[in-house]
Formats: structure tokens, sequence, C-alpha cells
């Protein structure tokens, strides 16, 4: 570096590098200001015809635009999301139903149908739908033999008679479709 006498500054010693950087930067800032003073005017500019349209149009400097009134529950247009939910909520209705119908409730009674015969292998088996309709299964084990009955139940009775255990489980159904 080489320090430059200036004659203005008599006795003075400057370095004319370190005079450059310092007005550069300085320059840089009042720059760098200059931008953010504009960009604000700007932003504020923009709010303020922003704000004469809305008086205009309203007739009230601060009145917002309303959000126009939608009807109670327009027709949903297909394949939209509307759409799609109300066709699900149909479909599950559908399905509810059809749900009523199907064998879902289940109550098993074991017994020792002989005295002979230990560990309650006899069983009586009652598989109702909602409606209380389905089937009683019996099976009766002995030493010699098993054998296995099936009868009908239409709402919680059947035409056929009921062993007292098949009896048991189909009024433990009935108290099961009582209840909420």
């Amino acid at each position: 570096m080489h320090a430059v006498r200036s004659p203005e500054h008599s006795g003075t010693t400057l370095d004319a590098l370190g005079s450059r950087a310092v007005s550069s930067t300085l320059a840089g800032a009042f720059g760098v200001a200059a931008l953010f003073v504009a960009v604000l005017a700007l932003v504020f500019a923009i709010q303020a015809l922003r704000a004469r349209t809305v008086s205009s149009d309203h007739g009230s400097p601060t009145a917002l635009p309303q959000p126009e009134p939608q009807p109670a529950q327009p027709e949903a247009k297909p394949g939209t999301v509307k759409s799609e939910l109300r066709k699900l909520g149909k479909d599950l209705e559908v399905t509810r139903g059809e749900l009523k119908e199907t064998l879902q409730h289940l109550a098993v009674v074991r017994y020792d149908a002989f005295g002979e015969t230990g560990g309650k292998l006899s069983w009586s088996m009652a598989i109702l739908d909602d409606n209380g309709d389905g089937v009683v299964l019996t099976s009766i084990n002995s030493r010699a033999d098993a054998r296995t009955y099936a009868k009908e139940i239409k709402s919680f009775t059947s035409e056929s008679k009921l062993s007292p255990e098949e009896e048991e489980a189909l009024e433990t159904l009935r108290k099961e479709s009582e209840q909420p």
C-alpha cells in the first residue's frame, strides 16, 4: 500500500484504498435504505388503491366483500367430494340393512346329555340375526354315538319342540337383543 499525501490536508496521510472502501460501503448502505423505503411506499400505495376500490364498490372504506349466500343443499356435481360422500352414505344405509339379516349373534350352552359321559361334550348353539331369525344347532354326544340336530328359528321361536338347553341359548340371545 502506498500512502498518498493530499494537498488539501497538509500533514495528513490517507490510505487511498481505505477511503474508497468506506465510501462504497456507505453508498451501498444508502442504496439498501433507499430500496427499503421505495418498497414500503409501493406497499402503502397498493393498500390505498385497494381501500379506494373497496370504498367505491361498497360505499364504505372499511367494508369488506361479503360472500354470496349458498343454497341449503346444492346438488353435488358427479365426481366431487360431496357427491362421493352422499353416495357412500346411501351405500352405508344399504349395508346396515343387509347386516341386520346376517347371522351374527351366537350363544352356546354346553352340558352333559348323559350321566355316563363327563366334560360337557354335548352342546346347543343358537345363531340368529337382528330380527331373531336363524337356527339352533344341537350336538348330543354319548360313548356310543353322536347326533346333531338343526331347528329353524323365526322371531325367537321355533315350530319344533326345543330342549331346555336350546331354550337357554335362545333366551340368552333374546335378552341381548332387548338391551340398547
